[in-house]
């Protein structure tokens, strides 16, 4: 539906014919127009006829009616059965935890059990937390617009488990392909069958001991997401289809083997190195200790720092994309060092962002870490060495 008025108040609102098709926008469900009328009218397209772009100017009230005419036809709810209990931890409680862990603030949301999740609208919104062989239990209600009825075909609540690409705001068609997202979970409940709601309708449902065996991710160009839908199918008119995300993270015991990790590096007849890292896995609020030897040097060293790097990896083959970002940069020696010098490593890793290391997720992604150690002279000149990383989540107990 198009409606061109008389501009009173011109809002500049600029879109593609395309994302009026059908099946995109005049038929795409509620949470899908809001998420879509709101990234119109916060994105900027040229204004020209041959890319088939064009200028609407409402006024109010046709705003107000093109709004309306996309109005949800009920309200729709997903609470969790201990939703209450998940958000009674008190403030005392997690700092006598954080004290007793000797966790850094960062830590303050991750022994609760609530979490911020950025959403694909940018938004960070609190949501459940759970972990894999948790039961999943809570109810979902539906409540018609006073005056108004829903006729439906069935009502169904989907556990999913999925895989895909982060969401490009300006890149308005991919949020409506579907194939973007590869479900690794499906767990499938009824709640209704065909028939008519004319009042608040309430249904309790619960997945037991669900397996959920990847944690939650959201990276560069990947994402690994849990999600509840629930979808009233209905014949004559678009599903109505709600989503209600969650986080699931796993944790690894201590390893019972955590070699230690320990090379000799340099360029032949100018710079010799040992360095050695006290361990090879780290969990996220452990702490890097090495030591960094001198066996010779030959070329006048500025300085030296050593970085945290994350690599994630999507696709397979010749489609591999690989991004890498440096998470932490630690300056370890400012000067030229001597021969015989021995420089001590202490790195806290709590300040920063991490997750656990993600090995070939389902062949769609990896996510490794790396201790970068790099060397600059005073030509400007960069010598690094390389080494991986794993690291694992501790269980998190108040």
């Amino acid at each position: 539906m198009l409606l061109i008025a008389r501009p009173l108040m011109h809002i500049g609102i600029v879109v593609e014919v395309e994302t009026f098709e059908k099946g995109k926008f005049a038929f795409a469900s509620m949470a899908e127009t809001k998420l879509l009328i709101t990234i119109i009218a916060k994105t900027t397209f040229p204004c020209c006829i041959q890319n088939k772009a064009f200028e609407l100017g409402f006024e109010c009230r046709s705003m107000n009616y093109l709004i309306g005419a996309f109005k949800p036809t009920c309200n729709i709810s997903i609470t969790f059965a201990d939703g209450k209990s998940r958000n009674q931890c008190t403030r005392k409680s997690l700092m006598v935890a954080l004290m007793n862990l000797n966790f850094g603030m960062s830590s303050l949301l991750a022994v609760g059990i609530t979490i911020p999740l950025k959403k694909e609208n940018g938004q960070t919104a609190m949501v459940p937390l759970f972990q894999s062989q948790e039961n999943i239990v809570g109810k979902v209600s539906v409540e018609p617009i006073p005056g108004k009825k829903i006729e439906h075909n069935g009502v169904k609540l989907e556990l999913l488990g999925q895989i895909g690409s982060t969401l490009d705001v300006v890149a308005l068609e991919m949020y409506f392909d579907r194939g973007n997202f590869y479900d690794f979970t499906s767990l499938v409940r009824e709640l209704d069958v065909p028939g008519d709601i004319y009042e608040r309708k309430t249904y309790p449902f619960e997945f037991s001991a669900v397996e959920m065996p990847f944690e939650s991710y959201n990276g560069v160009n990947v994402r690994l997401r849990y999600v509840l839908k629930v979808t009233i199918s209905r014949n004559y008119a678009s599903s109505i289809v709600e989503y209600q995300d969650f986080v699931v993270r796993n944790y690894t015991p201590l390893p019972s083997i955590d070699n230690s990790i320990k090379m000799e590096v340099g360029i032949e007849d100018c710079l010799h190195i040992e360095f050695e890292y006290n361990k090879s896995k780290y969990h996220l609020k452990d702490v890097i200790v090495g030591k960094i030897y001198f066996l010779l040097v030959r070329i006048k060293i500025k300085n030296m720092d050593l970085e945290v790097r994350r690599r994630e990896s999507t696709g397979s083959g010749a489609n591999t994309h690989v991004e890498t970002e440096t998470l932490a940069k630690f300056e370890l020696m400012d000067g030229a060092p001597v021969r015989g010098e021995s420089i001590p490593i202490r790195l806290f890793l709590s300040p920063y962002e991490l997750t656990p290391t993600h090995r070939n997720i389902n062949n769609k992604f990896s996510v490794k870490y790396y201790l970068n150690l790099v060397l600059v002279d005073e030509e400007d000149r960069r010598y690094f060495k390389q080494q991986e990383i794993t690291v694992y989540r501790l269980p998190e107990t108040p």
